[in-house]
Parts: C-alpha cells; structure tokens; sequence
C-alpha cells in the first residue's frame, strides 16, 4: 500500500512539473521536497521561512538537509511577530502565522513563476486542531501528503526506505506552542524557551517541551525517562541555566511530554 501511495504521489508531482515549497526541515516537509526533487528536479524550491520563533539550529538542520537532497534552498523571513492577531496569542494564533507565510509564498511564487505552492500537512494533522491548515487552504496551497493520504508513521516510513537519515526526528513545531493561549508572545520569551530547550537537547533529551507559562518553565519529557532523567542530570545547574535565562521557577511535568497538551482546553 504504501509503494501505491509513493507512485501516487510521484505522479501527481509530475503533473505539477514546477512548485516551490513550504519547507520547514521537519520530516514531513523534508520528504515532500525529497520526493518533489525527483521528479521535478531543479524545477522545484524549497523556502524556509524563519523568525523569532524558529530555532536557529532547526535552520541549520534545514540547510543540512535540503544540500543533501540536492534542492535548491532559499531563506526568507516572514513578519508575523508585527501582527498583534499572532502576538496575542489568541486558540488560532497559527492562523494568522501561517496566513503571512503564505501570503509571502504565494507573491514569491508569483514573482518567480511557480504555478504551485506546496507544504508537508500529512493526513494525520487533519485530525488535531490546526488553524493553519485553513489559512494555507484560503490561499490554494496544495498538501500532497493529505491528497494521497499518507500519515505520520507513513512519512517516516518512507523517508527510512527512501535512505533519508532523519526518517525518525522529533516533531519541532514553532516555539510559540510552548506558551499558554492568552499569554502574549515576545522575542525574548521565544529566545529563553529556545536556549532552554537547547541546553536540555545537549544533555541527550530530544524529544521535549520546554513549555513557559509567566516565570514558570516547565519542562516535558517523554515519560520513561522521567526517572533517568531525575537520577543523571545535575538539576542545580540545569535551574541555574534556566534562571540564568529568565525564568524564576523551573519544573518538571510528572505526566510528561504529549503532543498538543496546550490544545487540552478545548476537550
């Protein structure tokens, strides 16, 4: 099944011949352009789009990845940080994030002559709350992923059979999901949770929140490392560095780290 829905989606790349695409280096993104490079070659962009919100590592990540695959890689910023709607950090905050993506997508697109602006939505995102997905639709954006539909595990899974060596990375979503619904979003709040969740990268955590909430960090973890990471880290110097940062409390989620915990709200 899933060797039908990669010739699916091959073919509809093909029928596409040229499209620049929403490229953030996550996996799902990285295997859209992988895949699109094939077929389409040197017919196909990838932009990054960065801003306060976006880990410089992840950039460098992007790059990384994008060399490897071959495609041709461009950077640009995108201004949603001047936009009050996003600052607010209003239940559809990504909206208006991906509204201004788009609409920079969509006049680069137009400026350079690329019929197609593609991103890495796969099926399983249709069914989370994600109001960007709305924003990307009102524009024409086009989700290959959804249109053959092919789910997260499919996405690793072709990106491991394809040789891709981040086949298995963490999700990374923007650090604006880091902050309570309500809390407005600065630079230097996006800044703090950003070197924070760098520091604990360094210590051997990948996959983890740093979630920030006024003074308070609070730190998610995969469950089953709880207790490794209790006994092995040195928690005086990992509040040290915290606080050194900015935040007053540090602490850790006893449930752990789980996908979309802010988004609890609306159950």
């Amino acid at each position: 099944m899933i060797v039908e829905k990669l010739k699916r989606l091959k073919a509809l790349f093909a029928e596409m011949e040229q499209a620049l695409i929403a490229y953030s280096g996550g996996v799902d993104s990285t295997l859209v352009a992988k895949i699109a490079y094939d077929v389409m070659g040197d017919n196909t962009l990838a932009i990054t789009a960065v801003s306060a919100s976006f880990l410089p590592e992840e950039l460098e990540n992007a790059k990384l990845q994008a060399a490897t695959i071959g495609i041709c890689h461009q950077i640009l910023e995108t201004q949603e940080m001047k936009n009050p709607n996003y600052t607010s950090n209003p239940v559809n905050r990504c909206y208006f994030c991906k509204s201004e993506l788009h609409d920079t997508l969509k006049l680069l697109g137009k400026n350079l002559g690329y019929p197609y602006i593609i991103d890495g939505v796969n099926a399983d995102d249709l069914n989370e709350y994600r109001p960007g997905i709305q924003a990307a639709k009102e524009r024409g954006v086009r989700s290959p992923l959804v249109e053959v539909n092919i789910t997260k595990a499919e996405v690793r899974q072709l990106s491991q059979q394809l040789g891709l060596p981040w086949w298995n990375k963490p999700a990374q979503p923007c650090l604006s999901s880091r902050f309570p619904y309500g809390e407005e979003i600065t630079a230097s709040k996006l800044h703090r949770v950003g070197r924070a969740e760098v520091y604990l990268h360094k210590l051997g955590y990948k996959n983890l929140r740093v979630r920030s909430e006024g003074d308070t960090a609070r730190i998610e973890l995969p469950p089953e490392t709880i207790q490794d990471f209790i006994l092995n880290t040195d928690l005086p110097r990992l509040v040290n560095v915290l606080q050194d940062l900015g935040f007053i409390y540090v602490t850790l989620d006893l449930e752990g780290y789980r996908s979309g915990k802010l988004n609890q709200v609306f159950q």
